[in-house]
């Protein structure tokens, strides 16, 4: 990552791998060592999710923040699991503590079994209205010195002042799944950047504009020199996998996610390898990983990401890196296609 990638505008996220995938102490020093390599590449900051079978984002993120020297934690938050004010509270504490900015990834939940176990039958829809008042009132904690007073149709505070105050350098950035229009119309109503599972870069380019205040992807990149080198790289990582085939079919069934569907869709036509379609869904359709891929050479595949930020996209959410090279390899795209975004 350069200077002239920074300077286009341009932010870049690394995503920080599933606990479920390995023993503690092991996944912890995969997390600090995919967090250092993101940090030394110069990404903005790191996705750490959330859900019933992972581990606490929060402490997650304290470790990340203890062992970089500027990789910002994007905190996956999901209503059900916290109060707004613990929220708020973490964040400021972290920011008092180490002077680190958090961003706040808001999930209104997408595996419908994780949520009926904490008793919470919120419709779909329901769950984006309840968390544009639930992120409300954290950034309203966050926002000021004054005493918060809500009285809101999910969440009631009485003159709630943070302490410690977040420093105003440091507030939050936020971020919303934008895949359905219920997600979008929250990311709208909060001011926030709407993240989207993209489809094919053309789709969007014959749609009209999206309307939000800030658009972002969640995206993996495998590229090379040479195209064919890229695609070996891309089936030694993601192999057919049948039972990971099955999995994936099992999680489409108890997931309302708008974007798991709309993956899954595109996921029954779009081929891509060895083609000059870089956009490849073999990892998602094996539940390898949760986002579709972009691969080929270094000059294509900055095309196709050039491409999305001609539509809105300036934000990059990456696939979880395979090693500190491949992050090298995808620096080599973003500023390429940063070089044609500037011109």
């Amino acid at each position: 990552m350069t200077a002239r990638l920074i300077e286009s505008g341009l932010k870049v996220f690394a995503t920080c791998p599933p606990s479920y995938t390995a023993s503690p102490l092991v996944y912890r020093r995969e997390v600090l060592e995919i967090a250092r390599w993101s940090d030394a590449a110069g990404c903005e900051g790191i996705l750490v999710y959330t859900d019933n079978g992972l581990v606490d984002p929060w402490l997650i993120a304290q470790d990340i923040i203890t062992h970089t020297h500027r990789l910002c934690p994007l905190v996956a938050v999901q209503p059900v699991y916290m109060h707004p004010y613990s929220v708020a509270k973490m964040v400021a504490t972290l920011g008092f503590l180490h002077g680190r900015r958090i961003y706040l990834n808001m999930v209104a939940g997408g595996f419908k079994n994780d949520l009926e176990a904490l008793d919470d039958p919120t419709p779909h829809d329901e769950r984006y209205t309840r968390l544009v008042e639930y992120t409300a009132l954290i950034m309203d904690l966050l926002g000021g010195t004054k005493p918060v007073t809500l009285d809101g149709r999910y969440y009631r505070v009485t003159n709630v002042k943070m302490t410690p105050p977040l420093d105003p350098a440091l507030k939050p950035g936020v971020f919303v799944s934008g895949s359905s229009e219920a997600g979008l119309a929250a990311a709208r109503e909060l001011g926030a950047l709407a993240v989207r599972y993209p489809k094919p870069v053309a789709e969007y380019e014959a749609g009209p504009p999206i309307d939000a205040a800030a658009l972002g992807i969640r995206i993996g990149i495998i590229a090379r020199e040479n195209a064919s080198e890229a695609w070996a790289v891309a089936r030694a990582r993601f192999p057919e996998d049948r039972k990971g085939q099955l999995t994936h079919q099992l999680a489409m069934k108890v997931s309302d996610s708008e974007w798991h569907k709309q993956l899954s869709k595109i996921g029954e036509t779009a081929t891509g390898e060895e083609s000059e379609q870089p956009y490849w869904m073999v990892p998602f359709e094996n539940y390898k990983t949760f986002c579709p891929y972009l691969v080929g050479s270094y000059e294509r595949v900055a095309d196709e990401v050039a491409r999305y930020v001609g539509v809105g996209y300036r934000t990059i959410i990456l696939d979880v890196p395979a090693s500190p090279e491949e992050l090298e390899h995808i620096g080599v795209v973003c500023e390429r296609a940063a070089a044609r975004v500037a011109s």
